[in-house]
């Protein structure tokens, strides 16, 4: 048995939102030449992602969201069909196509089936190249690339349908996760912890005071030693006090030094040494239960190296 799945689908290549736009689709290209590359992709357990159920869209979201990006993309596709434009604007930097909608559904539904097949003991982990991502969707809105709350539905997924107590959501990536804040804050189920460039996008950084919330501001030009010193003084006491009975990862990778969309300073080995410490959490608590689903990352070289020593990781290669 491969102890670490690996869950995409070819319709999460459809969705782009424009020519130049950096959450493109050659970002799973990338990951996947690296992988095969490296071999690393040859000790993993390849699913294909199914559809997520519009039912466990909506442990996360609400059922207007959810209903208004259907109708959007069904209006997207008669237009289309009478000449006129081939996407739809949700805010200046996020837009739809008429694949984006069959996109969203399998990123959520890779989520949702490497946590079942986690959950079933078949792998010890699971990673997730998926797009759209998804750490940016509120509950009842998308914003900054994101449709659907991709780590969310799935957290909340594993408590909801299959009864656990304690979850933990991990958020590295270099944009606050806002849209996963919105959903889980004030939830005693779930316990978020994340380090975000700060004042950067999204305007106000994290927003809220609930105790369940772990948000760690760091300043533009942060590099991975202060970064690993943040994790082992803020991190990890409260993720050992916890306890969880899995993990889930929100990966970004754009806090790496080469990705001109952040200002951190974090490279490869940063990334797997992060990976390490939730991992031993996870070995402690969560009988090495672990979900990373593919958040930022748009330098290509620097995703495609940072998911490989992340995968190497989970993997233990």
């Amino acid at each position: 048995m491969n102890s670490t799945g690996y869950f995409t689908h070819s319709d999460c290549h459809k969705h782009e939102m424009g020519p130049g736009h950096p959450e493109c689709p050659e970002r799973l290209d990338a990951i996947e030449d690296r992988l095969l590359a490296s071999g690393v992709g040859a000790a993993l357990d390849h699913r294909e992602a199914p559809v997520a159920p519009i039912t466990d869209i909506e442990l996360a979201h609400g059922r207007m969201h959810v209903a208004a990006l259907r109708g959007l993309t069904d209006g997207l596709r008669e237009e289309i069909n009478a000449g006129g434009p081939t996407h739809a604007q949700i805010d200046p930097d996020t837009s739809i196509n008429v694949y984006t909608w069959d996109a969203a559904l399998r990123a959520a539904g890779a989520a949702l089936a490497a946590t079942d097949a986690v959950l079933a003991g078949e792998m010890e982990n699971a990673f997730c190249a998926i797009r759209p991502p998804g750490h940016h969707a509120c509950r009842d809105k998308a914003m900054g690339f994101c449709f659907f709350n991709n780590v969310a539905i799935a957290a909340l997924y594993a408590l909801e349908r299959h009864g656990l107590k304690r979850v933990a959501i991990v958020d590295f990536d270099v944009h606050h996760g806002n849209g996963t804040e919105d959903i889980v804050k004030g939830d005693q189920r779930i316990l978020m912890v994340s380090f975000f460039q700060h004042p950067f996008y999204p305007e106000g950084g994290s927003v809220s005071n609930a105790s369940n919330l772990v948000n760690v501001p760091v300043p533009a030009y942060t590099k991975g030693a202060e970064v690993r010193a943040l994790i082992d003084t803020h991190w990890i006491p409260r993720l050992e006090a916890y306890r969880p009975e899995m993990i889930f990862i929100s990966a970004g990778f754009d806090a790496h030094r080469d990705d001109d969309m952040g200002q951190m300073g974090l490279v490869e080995s940063d990334y797997a040494w992060i990976t390490e410490r939730i991992k031993n959490v996870a070995r402690r608590h969560s009988k090495g239960r672990i979900v990373s689903c593919l958040e930022g990352g748009y330098d290509l070289n620097a995703l495609a190296r940072s998911v490989e020593a992340h995968v190497r990781v989970l993997a233990d290669l």
